[in-house]
């Protein structure tokens, strides 16, 4: 059994993580990489061919594909939300279509440098959100996330991405995604509880942050630190749709919480729920889609390690 293992999605960024893997593969091992490879085969699949290799042993588990299959391959670290054990370090090779997590940590996208750095083995303390919510049809769910979760017109776009079939690249996926569902999107009432602390809300979105970018390159959580034991909660109020258009640029250039006003504030917070009154207000979660509100968030410090350059 080799050291590492390789946890591939072939259907992320639209099948081109598939069609491009054979050469990806062969630079990999040219550049002296020595590992394992598993094809996920349906949703779901990358957890529990992570969640087997971390059980027996091995020192790296790499996720190969977009944001989705790293959230998958790292929530196969835990069950439910406690670690597996073993000695394994979560490992990223980012071929998808968003790219988000990838953007906080600097991963390379290059096959030798991958690599290099998967070799090297340093490996950082990484904080893991968790979300306890209900699917639309009132089934519990609870899912782990490493980089951003959010409520409202953020899980549309994830949703309209979906949908299109991903033929753009990632970034123009999402900003066209973005900019139709805004052009439809109707804020909604959220009472949020940070830490205790009650706020009623018309937003379009909370934003729930433990690394900084999502929906394709938009720096929405410039403050967060994903090793602090917190989680940032980037509240996006009742922006109309010039508003929101304006606020586009803010958020890929992340100078939002700097100019965005009353309308758009930030917090720090260890434990957040999240509910409303009005018809359902769906969740995403690195770009996957678990469920619905109400929905309670909470940080698990420190519980996961990741190789990083």
């Amino acid at each position: 059994m080799k050291e590492i293992m390789i946890v591939m999605n072939p259907a992320a960024a639209g099948g081109r993580t598939g069609r491009g893997w054979p050469e990806r593969a062969a630079r990999l091992r040219a550049a002296g990489l020595d590992f394992d490879v598993a094809l996920t085969g349906r949703r779901g699949h990358a957890t529990e061919i992570a969640r087997e290799a971390v059980r027996a042993g091995r020192r790296l588990v790499v996720a190969a594909g977009g944001d989705g299959t790293i959230n998958e391959v790292a929530n196969g670290f835990f069950d439910g939300a406690q670690p597996v054990g073993g000695r394994a370090c979560l490992g990223v090779l980012p071929m998808g279509t968003g790219g988000d997590f990838r953007r906080s940590f600097g991963f390379p996208t290059e096959p030798e440098a991958a690599a290099a750095m998967l070799k090297r083995g340093v490996c950082r303390r990484l904080d893991v959100g968790r979300v306890r919510c209900t699917t639309a049809d009132g089934l519990p769910v609870s899912r782990l996330f490493v980089n951003i979760a959010s409520a409202g017109m953020g899980a549309e776009v994830v949703d309209r991405v979906e949908r299109s079939g991903r033929l753009a690249g990632g970034e123009a996926t999402f900003l066209l995604a973005t900019v139709a569902t805004g052009l439809r999107w109707r804020n909604k009432r959220i009472r949020a509880v940070l830490d205790g602390r009650e706020h009623e809300v018309v937003a379009r979105q909370v934003v729930v942050a433990n690394c900084r970018y999502y929906g394709g390159g938009m720096h929405i959580a410039p403050p967060a630190r994903p090793d602090d034991g917190r989680l940032d909660v980037i509240v996006v109020g009742d922006l109309g749709v010039l508003e929101g258009a304006r606020a586009l640029r803010q958020f890929r250039q992340g100078t939002h919480l700097q100019r965005g006003g009353p309308k758009i504030w930030h917090a720090l917070a260890r434990e957040i729920e999240l509910s409303t009154p009005d018809e359902a207000v769906r969740l995403e979660i690195d770009g996957e889609r678990p469920g619905q509100l109400p929905a309670k968030f909470d940080v698990l410090p420190h519980a996961l390690e990741l190789v990083v350059p």
